[in-house]
Formats: C-alpha cells, sequence, structure tokens
C-alpha cells in the first residue's frame, strides 16, 4: 500500500542515519565565549564573537572565532597571548552559542515560530517541532520537506508533520542534523 499519510513527492527523510555524523560545536556570529587564562585573572572574561566572526579581549584584537571549535580557539590565543603572557594555558567554553549558519537549523513556513535554531546533539524533528511550537491551523504538514545538503548537493526529503504532531504517530520522527532546512508550505483548501 506504500507510505499513506505521506502527500509529498520527494523521497521519504530516513528514521535512522546510516552513520551518525561526528559532531563538533563551531564558534559563530553572535556566541558569547567564557576565557580562562590560568593565573591571569585580569584577561580572563567574557567576550562576544563580532557579526564578522572576531572576537576582542584582553591584550588581543581582531582574532578570528567563528567556524573554530573552542579547543583550536583557545589554542589560538595561547599563541597571540604568549607575546605578553609566559606559557600561557587557556580554556574558551561558549556560554551563550548559536553557532555558524552551517550549523543552525532553520523552520520555515507554516510553524508557530518559524526560526533559526542551535542544532543539538541527535536532534530529531520532535525536538524541532517542540521548539517552534507546532505547526498552525493552515500547515500542510503531511507535505512538508527537510531541505539537505548531501555530498555538495541539495536534497528534499519528505516529512510527515501532521502524523507527528496532531497524530502523535512517533514512526513519523527523524533525524535532524546541522544546516537542515524544514519547510512547512500552506495548505490550500
Amino acid at each position: 500500500m506504500g507510505l499513506s499519510g505521506c502527500a509529498t513527492n520527494y523521497p521519504v527523510a530516513p528514521t535512522k542515519l546510516s552513520k551518525q555524523a561526528d559532531w563538533n560545536y563551531l564558534i559563530g556570529p553572535g556566541d558569547s565565549v567564557n576565557v580562562f587564562v590560568w593565573r591571569n585573572p585580569d584577561v580572563s572574561g567574557t567576550f562576544p564573537v563580532r557579526p564578522d566572526g572576531k572576537m576582542t579581549m584582553h591584550l588581543v584584537e581582531d582574532m578570528p572565532a567563528s567556524g573554530k571549535t573552542p579547543t583550536q580557539l583557545a589554542r589560538d590565543l595561547e599563541k597571540a597571548l604568549s607575546k605578553y603572557i609566559q606559557e600561557p594555558i587557556v580554556t574558551v567554553v561558549v556560554a551563550g552559542g548559536v553557532g555558524p549558519f552551517s550549523q543552525q537549523v532553520r523552520v520555515i513556513g507554516q510553524a508557530t515560530k518559524p526560526q533559526a535554531l542551535n542544532y543539538r546533539e541527535h536532534m530529531s524533528l520532535i525536538d524541532l517541532m517542540i521548539d517552534v511550537g507546532g505547526i498552525t491551523d493552515y500547515a500542510a504538514g503531511n507535505k512538508a520537506y527537510i531541505l539537505r545538503t548531501v555530498n555538495g548537493k541539495q536534497e528534499r526529503l519528505g516529512v510527515r508533520l501532521d502524523d507527528l504532531v496532531n497524530g502523535g504517530d512517533i514512526s513519523a520522527d527523524v533525524p535532524i542534523l546541522p544546516g537542515d532546512v524544514l519547510v512547512i508550505p500552506e495548505s490550500f483548501f
């Protein structure tokens, strides 16, 4: 009988990924980073990552931060601070993170609160729907799809939001990946 309830012409999003992608949080514009420099509290502090992807802290100006892991940024700061501090030891913790665009998940269309969200490891469609408050009364939920880039090519993967959100069908839950865009079209009565 096929896939009842899935009214898209797109391949259905897989309910399990064959291999969970290795995922590391990358710092992005808008993030806030806590920098701790061992034995140097005057240099330590919380600093924002500017829209241009750089940050400025005590003794270090315009340090590129976007696209780096916290550990990579710590090593770069150690190198920059070594001009002023003998053998600095730096720890970087992301305090308020949004990450770079490539690691955000976006929901557009007939969601109650369409928005861009931070990706969280092992995130699924149900998590995403909770974050955006579900779908509107005008949503064509079973015609929704995920835009996902795989090997440099964009794919459309059908999802069954009506079945998941309104029908409670957990089998309609699918994994979400960094960079996914969930498109929820409007229903035409």
